[in-house]
């Protein structure tokens, strides 16, 4: 018999890797297989095993609850459609339209196009790393599924979120600015590397860049931040040295 469950917390290829060996190590487990996009896993078991107890299997951050069963006979019209990118990375646009608003706001009586860059990337940096340290076990795991040097030196990843608050706190209280740009070039650099080498490959990684909390299309969503951050970054050193 074969049941397919919904799984959150799955966020990257590893967790992919953990739920389906964990699965098919209990007893009347044939196969577990995992769609990391759609957050299912289809078990596959020689006797009907209760949820609870595949649930027992897994690590705490990943909850399972069993899918509905689709109707074959339901028009297409009834089953929903998978999101659009679009709708996908929706919390991020969200996310930039608030800093974008609030770093307006800090300069609107005297604008000045590098306050605002300035202030703009301070707070980019404080809202994500928050979300980062929402789960700072899952996070790391996520992030070097295509950062390189998280996945070379391990530590890399924990201490990521803690890197993006200094930051930040260094572009809103105006703290050795042009380390904090050179700092911003290198590590959203080789996060880039690692995305485009995932495009490339096409591998199914989710976005690490709001922690675990929100799931996101890892290239996508990582592309649009650091390209942004990037630029700034970029146009500020310019500014400063000619």
């Amino acid at each position: 018999m074969t049941h397919t469950y919904h799984v959150t917390g799955m966020t990257c290829n590893g967790c992919k890797a953990k739920v389906e060996s964990n699965l098919q190590a209990l007893e009347h487990v044939n196969n577990a297989s995992v769609s990391l996009e759609a957050g299912d896993v289809t078990v596959t078991m020689s006797s009907h095993i209760p949820i609870e107890m595949l649930q027992k299997a897994l690590p705490d951050k990943y909850k399972m609850s069993l899918k509905q069963e689709k109707n074959v006979f339901a028009s297409s019209e009834t089953h929903p459609k998978s999101d659009s990118a679009l709708k996908q990375l929706f919390p991020l646009f969200l996310i930039f339209g608030y800093i974008t608003i609030a770093s307006v706001l800090l300069n609107y009586n005297s604008w000045d196009w590098s306050l605002f860059m300035l202030d703009f990337m301070g707070l980019f940096y404080i809202v994500f790393s928050f979300f980062k340290m929402l789960d700072l076990k899952g996070f790391p795991e996520s992030f070097r599924m295509y950062d390189p040097l998280a996945k070379a030196v391990p530590v890399y990843g924990w201490v990521y979120p803690f890197i993006e608050t200094v930051l930040g706190l260094m572009f809103l209280m105006r703290i050795q600015i042009p380390l904090a740009l050179i700092v911003t070039l290198v590590i959203l650099g080789i996060t880039t590397v690692g995305v485009t080498k995932a495009l490339f490959s096409k591998q199914t990684i989710q976005c690490a860049c709001l922690g675990t909390a929100l799931r996101l299309p890892m290239t996508k969503a990582t592309f649009i931040e650091n390209s942004i951050m990037i630029i700034m970054a970029i146009l500020m050193l310019v500014n400063l040295y000619l």
